[in-house]
């Protein structure tokens, strides 16, 4: 059963203003995967869960076209708003039931959504919309961040995210369990195609304002800049075989 959050105005704003977008050296290690399995040029792209559309921007200049399909018109509405490149399209629909015909995507990315899926129905469902030798992208990233600022408390910040984020541990929801690298993990090995890499631990530098690591709540007052390192939980990327 797939779970439907993030879906108001409300929500939708802080998605777009606090979620943390792939970064271009990890869309160009999909892309690499990819490349190896099929030439260029590639024709379609479908960002699953695409919310305000962050990740789905950044697959435009590899693509002929691109879709992004999410399940909230609140999300869907900011996405098409910022939406600048003219061939990137979006639809409303669950990621369970595409409105894609049968092996018609190149790639098929999830950016931090697919721990919300009815995962079992969306993997049927992406191999179905799958070219031969395409490729399906699951990216996460979990909540451990090392926070630094230039010169002074380092030690306090990450000691205080430490205390946080082990507060708001308790109330993970059920249905992604207590570890997203496992549920990742177990998705991995659940994907039947031989053909496929496993990528954890990829750090990935940022600079940020330090009120955003709440997620879009505004639990610190501070506006000075600190340097955020990411640890994504998981990159999967997989391709079914020619038929």
């Amino acid at each position: 059963m797939a779970h439907r959050l993030f879906e108001g105005k409300k929500h939708a704003a802080s998605y777009l203003k606090y979620r943390v977008s792939p970064s271009e050296h990890l869309i160009q290690q999909v892309l690499g995967f990819l490349e190896k399995r099929k030439a260029r040029p590639f024709e379609l792209a479908v960002d699953v869960g695409c919310g305000s559309g962050q990740g789905t921007r950044l697959l435009a200049q590899h693509f002929a076209s691109v879709v992004g399909t999410d399940v909230s018109p609140a999300q869907l509405d900011l996405a098409v708003q910022y939406a600048l490149e003219a061939n990137i399209t979006y639809r409303e629909c669950a990621a369970e039931e595409l409105p894609l015909a049968d092996s018609s995507v190149d790639l098929l990315t999830v950016m931090t959504a697919f721990h919300w899926f009815d995962r079992p129905r969306f993997l049927l469902e992406a191999h179905r919309v799958l070219k031969p030798r395409g490729c399906l992208a699951l990216l996460s990233y979990t909540m451990d961040m090392e926070l630094s600022y230039d010169g002074c408390c380092s030690q306090a910040l990450n000691q205080v995210c430490k205390e946080f984020y082990a507060a708001l541990k308790l109330y993970r929801d059920p249905h992604i369990g207590p570890s997203t690298i496992e549920l990742y993990r177990a998705a991995y090995e659940s994907i039947p195609y031989p053909d496929k890499e496993w990528s954890l631990v990829l750090l990935e530098d940022d600079l940020a304002q330090l009120k955003s690591f709440a997620d879009g709540i505004d639990l610190f007052s501070s506006g000075f800049p600190v340097l955020c390192s990411i640890h994504a939980s998981a990159s999967i990327s997989a391709s079914p075989v020619p038929a």
